[in-house]
């Protein structure tokens, strides 16, 4: 055999074999990648859990021995109400990340987990709509408002709500075994399957509740560059907590999910789904769950007998604060 042959056939035995090493590398690395994922997002979702379900008991104990109510209050118990349930639905996903992505609870409660999470996001968006409309009208109609801003109507209002939540968001249950729960994966978790009408429904179903409390703010604030410095003072540092406090949440919590959703739902009907947009899909969604840990924060400086109760509880020293 010529030298020059030889040489050949030694490089080409060599590239083999590296390539093959460089794969094994490729494999492990993404297989460690894919434990770390899962373990991130299940140290997340726990201490969402950990910090949520306290903080929005004690408010919906609150809330409940109030002995007044409001339209405000209405609004902010129902928004407990959905974030208590939202956030009972982590163990599952926590479950479902530390067993490497295999669901081991079967099609029904793939398809209930998923309708569940999802039912108690939009709802809280929408409660947070309302509250921000209910702030409009005492702000910038306190007189007028007076007439239509009671408990009874709002109470309607959220129970219209919840009625249309539930229907718009049923069809999650019902969807064909094959597309839910295919070998121990629950696609339902993260929608992870659309339909031709998601891209449509959810640009819809964000839209409504951005322009509300965008238009909302701009209005208040308008209204509140005319306030003087000592005119409805308690009134004006209120709603401006309040705005803070909403629009945090909703930067925060529900914008950075709605637009990689519309990317993602575009994306898959054109077959581009990639791991990393699968992953910001995965991502996004769960910060959504930082609403729970968000909505507290906004009851301690918007209701007064939640602080009470919250520096009793935490701040012994401060038990004279209202």
């Amino acid at each position: 055999m010529p030298f020059s042959e030889c040489i050949h056939d030694v490089y080409r035995h060599f590239k083999l074999i590296s390539n093959f090493s460089f794969l094994r590398e490729g494999e492990s690395f993404y297989g460690t990648s894919g434990a770390l994922w899962n373990y991130s997002l299940s140290i997340f979702y726990i201490l969402i859990f950990i910090i949520a379900v306290p903080g929005n008991i004690l408010a919906l104990w609150a809330f409940f021995h109030q002995k007044s109510t409001s339209p405000s209050r209405v609004f902010l118990r129902n928004l407990s109400v959905a974030d208590i349930s939202y956030v009972l639905v982590l163990p599952m996903r926590i479950i479902y990340h530390l067993s490497d992505n295999h669901w081991p609870f079967g099609h029904i409660i793939c398809q209930l987990l998923g309708f569940l999470f999802y039912l108690n996001m939009y709802c809280s968006l929408y409660l947070m709509s309302f509250i921000s409309l209910d702030r409009l009208l005492a702000v910038v109609i306190p007189l007028k408002s007076q007439s239509f801003r009671k408990p009874l109507y709002a109470n309607v209002a959220v129970g219209i709500l919840w009625v249309i939540v539930i229907v718009c968001m049923s069809p999650t249950l019902f969807s064909g075994r094959k597309q839910t729960n295919s070998s121990g994966i629950c696609n339902k978790l993260y929608l992870e399957k659309t339909n031709p009408t998601a891209l449509t429904s959810t640009i819809v179903a964000f839209a409504i509740p951005l322009v509300t409390i965008v238009v909302s703010y701009i209005l208040i604030l308008l209204k509140l560059r005319t306030v003087q410095q000592n005119e409805e003072r308690p009134v004006k540092d209120k709603a401006i907590k309040m705005i803070i406090l909403i629009v945090m949440n909703f930067l925060f919590a529900f914008v950075p999910y709605h637009v990689c959703r519309i990317i993602y739902i575009q994306q898959q009907s054109f077959g581009n789904i990639t791991e990393g947009l699968r992953k910001a899909n995965q991502i996004t969604s769960a910060l959504t769950c930082i609403s729970g840990i968000l909505d507290p924060v906004m009851y301690f400086f918007l209701n007064r007998l939640y602080r009470k109760t919250f520096l009793k509880l935490f701040c012994k020293n401060r038990e004279d604060v209202i």
